[in-house]
């Protein structure tokens, strides 16, 4: 049954608030994955999901449907689009003032509040969903980067999804929620009731299933994944990257440098098969198919940038690898290798530094602290040291200067955070991207949660592209920095190769 009903919401739509729709249905035949192919032909813009230290799933997965809103900012510009029942009109505009993230904002005060009465509203609706690129940290801290090379996309690009279908894995209960538009009640209680109608016929129709490619289709998953892609820098200039990294670290100009590099390849494979293949193979707790129309964003990140429930305010560093052992045995022989390495704690205990560092520019004084400290978290292939560091965000600030403050993650530029960006656009070369932004969404009453942009594919069109970082320090050895980041993206590009051979 979908509620409010035409009287009630009649009673409610009085106000400047709008009063959401929504209908209930089990679960139990569906998956996230089924859910969203039954809505591809309905407007699905994205999926998100979680798989908490890649072995419990997350309580929540959302399939967001029909942008009411789409918010770019390229090239200096910023490009909306807002569609309704009348059609679909675009404006671009200068950027102005020093801060690139007020048009979002501006957005979600724009709309009228999307009323809670039960407090069960999951954070994403009503909000923006959407990606950072790197690249914007020339907007945020007046860093001179490359303009030039790397992906030409937009520096962010959030959807405000209109209908959005919430997976409540606990409840094992699939909830199809939507936002009347804006004017008259009675026709805007209509249209959204036919809108969550066709919803749930596309959810109760069977499920087409994708084919299986043949063997001869195939393009060999048994190969190795990264055989015949092409590389944006060879090895021996990103050996030689390595080594004037290490010549600034020796000067002093910073502790360490994060440098990477791309690998792209062609494929036919559907982007989210693709998607399909990564989440059995990484499951993670940011898994993420976002489709930008011209492009999609295929990620399985297992590192939070930052998150906002209320006041709280958290970071959770991420630094120090080992894989996972075959027995319990060697699982724990590792661990305590992993938590003995000197090496992987100065970096680790450098990136909880930063992490206070950051969340104190936008916190209380004396609400900064470090909650766990260097703790083995375990994943379903590899195991991280981690940490967790939160604060009190200081009245007079949001989500937006929240983010400002933490972006980029130390993780994927170094220390200190300033000088080391410099240094990546003068080796680097190349605009970044997506790779080292972040991934999320900005919900309407404040709350916030971005993870950072690593392990991900971007397609566009029949190419993917995938890239990689390591950390470099003063005794880096610069072929074992390039065999790190090959391994990292060996690890995404199987995804694709399995997709290919079939799911």
């Amino acid at each position: 049954m979908i509620s409010p009903n035409r009287a009630e919401y009649l009673a409610d739509a009085a106000g400047p608030a709008r009063v959401p729709l929504r209908a209930r249905i089990p679960a139990d035949l569906e998956t996230p994955v089924s859910v969203l192919l039954k809505l591809k032909e309905q407007g699905a813009a994205f999926l998100l999901e979680s798989v908490e230290r890649g072995v419990q799933v997350g309580r929540y997965s959302f399939v967001g449907l029909r942008p009411r809103t789409v918010i770019s900012l390229q090239d200096g510009k910023v490009v909306t689009t807002r569609s309704d029942a009348s059609g679909s009109r675009t404006e671009a505009v200068d950027l102005t003032g020093d801060d690139p993230l007020a048009p979002i904002r501006r957005e979600l005060e724009r709309a009228p509040l999307v009323v809670d009465e039960d407090g069960d509203l999951p954070p994403p609706f009503g909000g923006a969903v959407g990606y950072l690129g790197y690249d914007i940290v020339r907007y945020f801290d007046g860093i001179p980067l490359p303009e030039g090379g790397g992906p030409d996309l937009p520096d962010y690009r959030f959807l405000f999804p209109r209908t959005m279908v919430v997976f409540d894995h606990v409840k094992n209960q699939i909830e199809v929620l939507t936002i009347p538009e804006e004017g008259d009640p009675g026709a805007a209680h209509a249209a959204a009731t036919a809108e969550i109608e066709q919803v749930l016929a596309a959810l109760g129709s069977p499920l087409d299933v994708p084919v299986r490619r043949t063997a001869a289709q195939a393009s060999g998953g048994s190969q190795d994944p990264v055989q015949g892609l092409e590389a944006e820098t060879p090895r021996a200039d990103f050996e030689a990257m390595v080594r004037s990294a290490q010549e600034h670290i020796l000067a002093g100009d910073a502790f360490q440098i994060v440098l990477s590099q791309r690998l792209g390849g062609r494929t036919e494979e559907n982007p989210f098969q693709i998607y399909r293949a990564l989440r059995i193979l990484n499951p993670s707790p940011y898994l993420f198919f976002l489709d930008c129309g011209g492009f999609q964003l295929i990620g399985s990140s297992p590192e939070m940038l930052v998150r906002l429930e209320g006041d709280r305010l958290q970071v959770n560093p991420i630094a120090g690898t080992r894989p996972r052992g075959e027995t319990a045995a060697e699982d724990t022989r590792l661990a305590e290798e992993l938590l003995a390495d000197e090496k992987e704690r100065a970096e680790h205990v450098m990136l909880v530094d930063l992490g206070r560092n950051d969340l104190g520019r936008v916190c209380r004084t004396g609400t900064v602290q470090v909650d766990d400290f260097m703790t083995v978290e375990r994943y379903s292939h590899v195991m991280h040291l981690v940490s967790r560091v939160s604060g009190s965000l200081e009245p007079g600030h949001d989500m937006f200067d929240a983010l400002r403050a933490v972006f980029p993650a130390g993780t994927v530029s170094g220390a200190p955070k300033i000088r080391a960006m410099q240094i990546i656009g003068e080796l680097e070369g190349r605009r970044r991207g997506p790779y080292a932004g972040a991934v999320g969404y900005f919900g309407q009453r404040g709350d916030m949660d971005m993870c950072i942009t690593i392990r991900t594919l971007l397609m566009q069109g029949d190419r993917f592209s995938v890239q990689a970082g390591a950390g470099i320090v003063a005794d880096s050895v610069p072929e074992r920095e390039f065999t790190e980041t090959l391994n990292k993206i060996r690890a995404l590009t199987r995804a694709v190769r399995i997709a290919e051979e079939g799911l």
